[in-house]
Formats: structure tokens, C-alpha cells, sequence
């Protein structure tokens, strides 16, 4: 195996077992991390090249990209949680989600798919999450910008596919990867939003707790990756071939009342 793939977010999670996963099959992986000197002992894999990279900053970008080289295989992994009532989301911190969990995805795939295209073979995992499919309440911010990341995905694949270029969106649901620890929340004080956002996120970290590892994210990743023609779209965790076929054959105002219900909300 002589693919280049980069794996972004790399130092924990779902980014860190993509990257394991991909160097054990043999894959030279790149992983990035904003802080890579920062990464502990324990923390590290092997065979994997850890590389600075702030997606929310442009000369970082800039300066990553300058020292790349070929690549076969994009993970567009890093992102951040945010949660929050829209009308009480700070607005610097809407623009910072959106740069890291869109806007820098982008620019790293606009970046490699031309020398995708040249050498006849590339593929470009965006790892979305499955409230861009099923929407829930004080996620509005997340849920758009994943949504507009699949939204990319699907629609450059019908430019890039005829050359051997192939774009897929993974939508993990629940995962046990830590990230509610590091989910940034706002909230404002005396909000008319209070109780039912402090019952959201508690029963949401509970779901969490109890999702899914982040190898088998993984795991899908890699086999998205792998295929002769990978879907438009992979979901894993959370009972996703239930959680589709109950989309397609209930109206949307019922979906919404089960998944308001399944968190403590009524409606």
C-alpha cells in the first residue's frame, strides 16, 4: 500500500482510530492536530505523522498545505460541538464553527481533489453527524454546519466521480469519544431556555456515554474508503437503519415529536 491519505483531528476520537485504522492496513497516514507537540506519549500511534493544523486559521492552512505533497485519501474529521439556543448564540462563535467544521474542510478539499483527478484515484470522507439528518433542539448551529459539509459532499461527487474521484459523507450518531466533555454550550443567564436546555443536555451525555466506540466509526470510514464506489451517504450507531426507515415512513412532525420525547421534551 502506497496511499497518502490525512486524516484531520487526529489525536483523539474518531480521528485518532481512523488513523490507527488506516496505518495498520498499510496506508502512510498524516494526522493533524492544532497542537501537535502537545500530544502525549500515550496518545500518540504508531506510524502515524503528526502535523499542526488550525482549520480556523487561514496561514495555517496555508502553511500545511505548502509542505503536503500528494494526496490519495482526505479524512475531513476535525470539528467542534456547539450547543446553545439560536437566539442566544454568540455570533464570533457561529463564524468559528462554521470555519472549522465547514469552511476549512472545504479549502483542504478544494486543495487535493485537482491532484485526485490528475492521478486518477482519490477519495474525500467528510465525517459528518446524523442530527444532519434527524435535527435536535440547541443543536441548530451543529446541525447546519454538518449538514452543509454533507451538502458539499454530495453534490461535488457527481464533478469529481467520472475522474475517480469519489466524496462521501459518514454520519456517526451517538459516540463515546469524549467530545461532550470538550462541546462548547452557551446559554444565557435568566434564559427563558434554561430548563429545557439543562434537560437536553443531560439526557444527551447520557446517550452519549453510552454510544457507540469510535473504532467502529472507524471502521466505516475505512470501508467507505475502500470501496470500488462509495455511497453518497454511510450511517452508524444509534440504530441508523431503523432511525432512516422510521424518516421515510412517518411525517416529519411525528419524527420530530419522537425525538423531542426521547429527550425529556414534550411537544
Amino acid at each position: 500500500m502506497s496511499r497518502v491519505a490525512v486524516v484531520t483531528g487526529a489525536s483523539s476520537g474518531i480521528g485518532k482510530a481512523t488513523a490507527a485504522a488506516l496505518a495498520g492496513r498499510g496506508y502512510r497516514v498524516i494526522g493533524t492536530s492544532r497542537k501537535p507537540d502537545s500530544i502525549g506519549p500515550d496518545a500518540t500511534v504508531t506510524g502515524i505523522e503528526y502535523r499542526a493544523l488550525d482549520l480556523t486559521d487561514a496561514v495555517s492552512i496555508d502553511t500545511f498545505l505548502a509542505e503536503l505533497g500528494p494526496v490519495d485519501v482526505l479524512v475531513n474529521n476535525a470539528g467542534e460541538s456547539q450547543a446553545g439556543p439560536l437566539a442566544e448564540l454568540p455570533g464570533d462563535a457561529v463564524e468559528r464553527l462554521f470555519r472549522l467544521n465547514v469552511l476549512g474542510p472545504i479549502t483542504l478539499t478544494k486543495a487535493v481533489v485537482p491532484g485526485m483527478r490528475e492521478r486518477g484515484y482519490g477519495r474525500v470522507v467528510m465525517v459528518g453527524s446524523m442530527l444532519a439528518s434527524f435535527p435536535m433542539p440547541y443543536r441548530s448551529s451543529y446541525v447546519a454546519s454538518k449538514a452543509a459539509l454533507r451538502g458539499f459532499a454530495t453534490a461535488a461527487r457527481f464533478e469529481e466521480s467520472p475522474f475517480g474521484v469519489w466524496l462521501t459523507t459518514v454520519e456517526p450518531g451517538q459516540v463515546d469519544s469524549g467530545l461532550r466533555e470538550r462541546r462548547t454550550k452557551y446559554i444565557a443567564e435568566g434564559s427563558c431556555h434554561a430548563a429545557d436546555f439543562s434537560t437536553f443536555m443531560t439526557e444527551l451525555d447520557a446517550k452519549q456515554a453510552k454510544g457507540i466506540a469510535p473504532d467502529t466509526v472507524a471502521s466505516c470510514i475505512v470501508d467507505a474508503i475502500e470501496a470500488d464506489r462509495p455511497r453518497p451517504l454511510y450511517a452508524v450507531g444509534s440504530n441508523a437503519p431503523v432511525m432512516f426507515a422510521v424518516r421515510r415512513l412517518l411525517p416529519r412532525t411525528i419524527v420530530e415529536r419522537l425525538i423531542a420525547r426521547a429527550y425529556g421534551m414534550s411537544r
